[in-house]
Parts: structure tokens; sequence; C-alpha cells
């Protein structure tokens, strides 16, 4: 069924057996996405921080050291990386990412493991990702729109955070823990994947419309 993903059980006898107070687990599909949505956001995070290393590094021996991924003037990762919005707490945004996405993947492997988790945890772990796609939002806008460049390893991390909060906000709404109508609920459940699809397709289309084909060219 179109529901497996988010949980194993598509009936409501599921939350009458557990109510929404109760701790309770993930379908094993849930966990594998979050372990391995994790863990592409933070493969962005470690080259980019290592990247950016190396970018300072070169600076103190006054070279220049460029990216792998800074293929032409718009898709740029060095550009980015020297912004002022690559440090908007105070230190290099990917530090956060390491941080973040290793937990995410933690959980995703104790939910692996059948650990179950009360309701203030799915809540917590879903205000968490709903920082980070905010977050990721305004790095997007400010990569579109005023860095006037396109990171690829950035967008790794964007699609990863998007995804993984869609999923654990469906899981929420699956177990009522997050309340919505139920023909909203039913619909969310069925096509799942909607919400990410259609997420990721506006910023590509985005992407597109800022810049066009001036992305190929090297």
């Amino acid at each position: 069924m179109a529901t497996t993903v988010v949980d194993d059980v598509s009936t409501d006898e599921h939350d009458r057996e557990h109510p929404s107070g109760g701790a309770v687990g993930s379908s094993r599909a849930l966990a594998w996405l979050l372990v391995i949505t994790g863990a592409a956001g933070l493969l962005a995070a470690w080259v980019i921080t290592i990247d950016k290393i190396k970018i300072l590094e070169a600076k103190a021996e006054g070279k220049t050291f460029t990216p792998g991924c800074s293929l032409n003037p718009i898709v740029s990762c060095g550009s980015i990386m020297e912004s002022e919005q690559a440090s908007a707490f105070g230190f290099p945004n990917p530090m956060l990412g390491l941080v973040t996405y290793g937990m995410v993947i933690a959980i995703g492997v104790a939910l692996i493991a059948q650990v179950r988790y009360p309701r203030w945890f799915w809540l917590g772990l879903n205000a968490g990702m709903l920082f980070g796609v905010g977050f990721c939002t305004w790095l997007q806008y400010q990569s579109l729109y005023v860095i006037n460049a396109l990171c690829l390893w950035c967008c790794l991390a964007w699609v990863a955070t998007i995804v993984m909060f869609c999923y654990v906000t469906l899981h929420n709404i699956r177990h009522r823990f997050l309340r919505v109508p139920e023909g909203l609920r039913k619909g969310l459940l069925e096509f799942h994947w909607v919400p990410s699809v259609l997420w990721v397709g506006v910023i590509a289309m985005l992407v597109l419309t800022r810049w066009g084909s001036r992305l190929w060219v090297m």
C-alpha cells in the first residue's frame, strides 16, 4: 500500500492499540529513510567543511583554493562558502549539519532496532526538522537572490532535510501526534510522496527560472 513508508500498519486498529500518548516506533522504511537522508546530509556537511578548511588554509598561504564542485560562476561552491551567510550563527553552517545529521542517523538506527519513542520525542524531532527546513529555505533564498550562486552539496543537504521533515511529519500525523482534518490525513497518508516531490520540484523550478541554461555553461 502507499502508506507503507509512513507506517507498517495502515488501519485505525493500530491507533486504538497504541494511544497517541504512548511510545511508538516506526516502520523499517521510515527508519532507513532517516538513516539514508541523514547520511546524505552528513556527507554534504563533511565535504563542505573540508573544502572550507582548505579555502582558509590557502588564504593563510596567500593562495586560492577552488572546490571541485565550483563548475562555473553560477554553480560555485566557493562563492557560497566564502559568503557571510555561510556562517549565519557565527561559525560555519556545516558544523551544525555535522551534529544534527549525525543525530538523525542515530535515531534511524535506533528505530531499525525497534526502539519506541514517546509523543514528546516525536514532536521534538519534528520541531527540530522544522527549524532545519526553515533554515534551508532561508539559505535557498540567499543563494538564489543575494549571493547569486549555487552549491551542489548544499542542494543535497536541502533535499535530504526536506524529505526527512516531510516523512517525520507524516509519521506524527499518522499517529495523531499532530492533528489535521481526517480527510487531509487520509490523503497525505495515501499519497505520502507528494509533499516532498512537490517541494523539491518547486525549488528546482525556481533555480531554472533564475539561471536557466547558464547553469550548464562550463
